[in-house]
């Protein structure tokens, strides 16, 4: 099998054809009379999201999954424009698929991989990824990719105009998902990070979720940040923490460990589980009303994938994960 950075040089002469402990459950009636947080408290504990076992290691992606409403972002840059390529939603809802970057695994879960170092989606952006961006338009050209349009949805606290226009209204991503490799080399403070789920708006990130295992550990946190609009981030610790210091982080995650992740927003509030098998749930929850997400002209998309957070190391270094189930809500 070919390494992603093989695959990057392979592509390049080719083209694309395309340029904490929780609540006790609560019944569904109740949680959805009381909103997104008591969705996430009604998931039972300790199961993993998603009907695993249907996924067969002989389809194309879009043969298990719902890609329709996602394209993909890779990090190669085949017609020399200086960003990386995209596929739209009608290619890669057409069985697209590209090994080692993007493919069905031998179990049936759809791999994502990306090194540390290949084309980005902007001068100023210092990282690659293979990544899905939703899109709401479905295929549908005629709708633009941005703007507050029925390819973006908004906040709850967001004017009613703007709700009128956007294609949702607040909204849930789940995944389950297991990171199979991460950065090794370079950067210490840069080593083993992946955001392996967003919220993105204009310019910046509701929500950023990251899985990070450092070399010399077994296991390895999960956290997200919180960029306030035109601001900082704001940091929360699911399990571990976002040190490059950090010892085995208690209760972490392996390589290869499947777990799940929701992710809600209910007007202003961002709400987060994380999800491990036979384990309790942890969610946590934070406030954004003063973020600045409200804006008439604020719009959001759900991305997923791996969005490597070292672009230093040796230039075979790569992270990969491998994602058995996602839903995107609104």
């Amino acid at each position: 099998m070919s390494s992603p950075i093989q695959c990057i040089k392979k592509l390049a002469a080719i083209s694309l054809c395309i340029s904490t402990a929780l609540m006790a459950p609560l019944s569904m009636t109740q949680a959805a009379d009381s909103g997104a947080l008591a969705v996430h408290e009604a998931l039972p504990q300790g199961k993993l999201l998603g009907n695993i076992d249907r996924l067969d290691p002989n389809k194309k992606p879009s043969e298990n999954f719902e890609l329709i409403d996602w394209h993909l972002t890779l990090p190669t840059d085949t017609d020399d424009d200086g960003r990386a390529d995209t596929v739209p939603e009608a290619y890669l809802a057409n069985k697209f698929e590209f090994n080692p970057l993007f493919y069905t695994a031998n179990d049936g879960g759809l791999v994502f991989a990306t090194p540390n170092k290949g084309a980005t989606t902007s001068k100023n952006t210092k990282y690659t990824r293979t990544e899905l961006r939703e899109m709401l338009r479905k295929g549908n050209t005629r709708i633009k990719t941005q703007g507050v349009n029925k390819n973006n949805w908004v906040f709850g606290s967001m004017h009613s105009s703007g709700k009128r226009k956007a294609g949702g209204v607040d909204g849930s991503l789940e995944a389950t998902v297991a990171v199979n490799h991460v950065s090794t080399t370079g950067d210490i403070k840069k080593v083993g990070r992946v955001i392996i789920g967003q919220i993105h708006a204009i310019k910046d990130e509701p929500i950023r979720l990251y899985y990070r295992k450092l070399p010399g550990n077994t296991k390895g946190s999960v956290y997200f940040a919180h960029e306030i609009n035109g601001g900082d981030d704001i940091w929360t610790n699911l399990i571990g923490s976002r040190s490059h210091t950090l010892s085995d982080p208690e209760d972490g995650i392996a390589l290869g460990e499947l777990f799940s992740y929701k992710i809600s927003v209910e007007k202003d509030l961002l709400v987060v589980t994380l999800i491990r098998q036979g384990k309790p749930n942890i969610t946590k929850t934070l406030d954004m009303s003063e973020s600045g997400y409200h804006l008439s002209n604020q719009y959001m998309y759900f991305k997923l994938g791996v969005y490597n957070q070292n672009n230093t190391g040796d230039d075979s270094d790569f992270v990969q994960a491998t994602f058995y189930h996602f839903d995107n809500t609104h």
